[in-house]
């Protein structure tokens, strides 16, 4: 592989629990709901607005409203996770390898920027990135190719050359769309629920990971 993409939330840093716990305070003490737990995690991808459509229809909120309930969730998501912030094991030093390496990286998420500034910024690890599509620059979520396509664009390389790490199936899939393998990382989400999709070559824990760790040592 010439260039490697990451997700960021479930991918680079372990926090999607935090992500389902906050939507769903959001949900329910805010908006009036009553949604358990399981519920909501399998709505845990793709835009916040969309996120919001899912559970409450098209026609419940507008889109400044939206806009406002995303940033309260995010408010709520950062100040219980920041104490848990880190990348996940083995990370650290598979950057600094692929940067010794001269291999390209992206991140490609649906977060907004508010979210993956408050990673890259607060663990020091921006230089490593090339390029950076959030949910504010595509048109369309993942399943849809565009992040990883913008990603790949913006890097210079070839979508077929690509690798893409990832932690939940839609984004999986938006890797196949997109005509890249990928590599999940099973924080999120268990390997069956992968089994429909020819692209992924590999499942690991985390970035200690022997196979993991063959992408970029010599």
């Amino acid at each position: 592989m010439k260039a490697f993409i990451f997700d960021l939330n479930g991918t680079m840093i372990h926090d999607m629990d935090y992500h389902t716990r906050a939507w769903r305070h959001l949900f329910n003490h805010d908006l009036g709901g009553h949604f358990t737990h399981e519920e909501v995690k399998p709505q845990m991808y793709g835009k916040n607005q969309e996120v919001l459509v899912r559970m409450f229809g098209p026609d419940r909120f507008t889109a400044e409203e939206m806009d406002r309930l995303s940033l309260e969730k995010e408010r709520r998501y950062q100040q219980e996770y920041r104490p848990q912030l880190a990348l996940l094991p083995g990370l650290p030093a598979f950057l600094e390898a692929a940067q010794q390496r001269g291999i390209p990286m992206a991140i490609g998420s649906a977060a907004i920027p508010f979210n993956i500034d408050f990673v890259l910024d607060n663990l020091r690890i921006r230089h490593y990135f090339r390029a950076i599509v959030s949910a504010d620059d595509v048109t369309l979520s993942k399943p849809h190719p565009e992040t990883f396509l913008k990603a790949a664009a913006q890097l210079g390389v070839p979508p077929a050359d690509c690798l893409v790490f990832e932690d939940v199936p839609k984004g999986a899939e938006a890797a196949l769309n997109a005509d890249m393998p990928a590599v999940v990382l099973t924080t999120t989400h268990e390997v069956p629920e992968f089994n429909h999709l020819p692209n992924v070559l590999h499942f690991a824990p985390d970035f200690r990971d022997e196979f993991v760790r063959g992408l970029v040592e010599a």
